[in-house]
């Protein structure tokens, strides 16, 4: 048990520093070390934590106490969570000094211009890799495909953008 709690410790401090825009910016990693690199669950397990995540209240990088939770009980989600959010919460508390005595300086608005993208990258990489865990089939990819056109072209709230999809899927039988 302390052996998957210094795991989840380590993987989920080290997404912590590299979780830029916010924890789904890492969801692919999280998803290959939780199963391929700990077997701690299998990809429909965490395809289905991260449904829950999702539709459950509260952020949605709260997927680090299930993960945690799944790998080592209530101990591993607390020590996940912690990971998660305690090294970058520590990293932005001393850097927002930094920050704010540079609100003229002009590589701030270069670094804002430089961030944005990687962001929107790693966001998009999470997708890639939650779609690679899911069903393979022609209509299942269509629907993903469908969905995420809709969520990013619409301000449509996502809870309907995920009932019509469901809707959608049980219409298909898939």
């Amino acid at each position: 048990m302390i052996v998957v709690l210094v795991r989840l410790a380590g993987l989920f401090g080290m997404l912590s520093l590299l979780a830029f825009g916010s924890a789904n910016s890492v969801i692919p990693d999280m998803q290959r070390a939780a199963v391929q690199t700990y077997g701690w669950m299998t990809d429909r397990d965490f395809l289905d934590l991260f449904a829950i995540s999702r539709v459950a209240p509260g952020p949605g990088s709260l997927i680090v106490a299930l993960v945690g939770q799944r790998a080592a009980g209530l101990a591993g989600a607390a020590v996940a969570t912690l990971a998660m959010f305690g090294p970058s919460s520590l990293l932005v508390h001393a850097m927002a000094g930094l920050w704010h005595r540079a609100r003229e300086a002009r590589w701030r608005g270069w670094v804002e211009q430089a961030l944005a993208p990687i962001a929107i990258g790693l966001v998009f990489a999470s997708v890639i890799g939650l779609v690679r865990g899911t069903e393979h089939g022609l209509a299942p990819l269509l629907l993903t495909g469908l969905a995420g056109a809709v969520l990013t072209a619409s301000e449509i709230q996502p809870l309907i953008v995920l009932a019509a999809g469901a809707a959608a899927g049980w219409w298909l039988g898939l």
